[in-house]
């Protein structure tokens, strides 16, 4: 059973931003460069990335790192910034592996990774790969699953014999143990992508936070409009929304007009409720722009 009351989001409460790579169409040398010009700028609380096995603004194929291992390999750059994947595709990776990798970013970041989980979308990459993508209905189902798999794996049972036992349709858990721990006393915060009513109501009951999904970035209305969904489900699930983080997402373009632009949707997010708002950007436009966007965008807009 997934725990209906997760602990306060360590990020709600007050305004945090953060920066936003994808792993779609750019050198390792850039990225590697990006991300260590990113962790000098104290102003970016937070470092993410999307997650993607072939380029999504494809139907099919073009370049992509895989996300996992290429936070884990960026990760040094940004000590003492949270990091995240907005959103981590549940489709490409078992839940329980999941777990385990979430809880060596637990550790490696200090307690500061957040499990940013959706339930998947783009065809062309799976069907490239041979995964499945179920009809919507489906994938949420399956998301439940996976997220009552990784609150079952932080757990205090499953840090030693005789771990944990999920009877779950799709992962289930027999005598599970996740030991060594996470570093967190109740492992990594987990931020949902889920748009419609059960992905909210997931979120309001078994999250910690909610994302505005990368394709909707910078559209203030339906930030609005699914604030209040989830405000409704925070209600009707008994808890406080105070403990719970709304993140929106902002592209910052390739200008001082786009920054200029972008700051100003950041402004009207934060004024309707984002708590954290991420900052994404093209990783090929190179290392000088987390410096620009820290500039002409997160410094005015904290």
């Amino acid at each position: 059973m997934i725990e209906p009351h997760p602990r306060p989001d360590p990020l709600s409460g007050r305004l945090t931003v953060g920066f936003k790579t994808t792993p779609i169409g750019v050198e390792w040398s850039t990225l590697d460069e990006i991300w260590h010009a990113a962790g000098e700028l104290e102003v970016f609380s937070a470092g993410w990335m999307a997650d993607h096995l072939s380029n999504a603004n494809l139907e099919r194929g073009g370049q992509s790192w895989e996300a996992w291992t290429l936070m884990a390999a960026l990760a040094h750059h940004v000590p003492g910034k949270w990091l995240g994947h907005a959103v981590l595709a549940n489709t490409f990776r078992h839940p329980a592996v999941l777990a385990k990798g979430a809880t060596v970013m637990d550790q490696v970041t200090g307690g500061r990774f957040i499990v940013g989980l959706g339930a998947g979308w783009h065809l062309g990459e799976h069907d490239a790969f041979g995964s499945d993508l179920p009809p919507i209905g489906e994938r949420i189902d399956r998301l439940e699953s996976a997220v009552a798999v990784l609150r079952a794996l932080f757990s205090e049972a499953a840090r030693g014999e005789p771990g944990v036992t999920l009877d779950d349709r799709f992962y289930p858990l027999r005598g599970a143990v996740n030991d060594p721990p996470p570093a967190s006393t109740a492992g990594p915060p987990i931020w949902l992508g889920g748009q419609k009513r059960r992905g909210i109501a997931l979120a309001a009951r078994a999250g910690n936070g909610w994302l505005l999904p990368g394709n909707r970035a910078g559209d203030v209305g339906y930030l609005v409009d699914r604030r209040d969904a989830m405000l409704r489900a925070l209600e009707s699930a008994g808890r406080d929304p105070a403990g719970f983080t709304i993140a929106g997402q902002v592209t910052c373009g390739e200008t001082t007009a786009d920054r200029r632009e972008a700051l100003e949707t950041a402004r009207s997010m934060v004024e309707v409720g984002a708590q954290h708002v991420i900052l994404g950007f093209r990783p090929a436009l190179g290392p000088d722009m987390p410096r620009a966007i820290a500039t002409e965008v997160a410094e005015p807009l904290r």
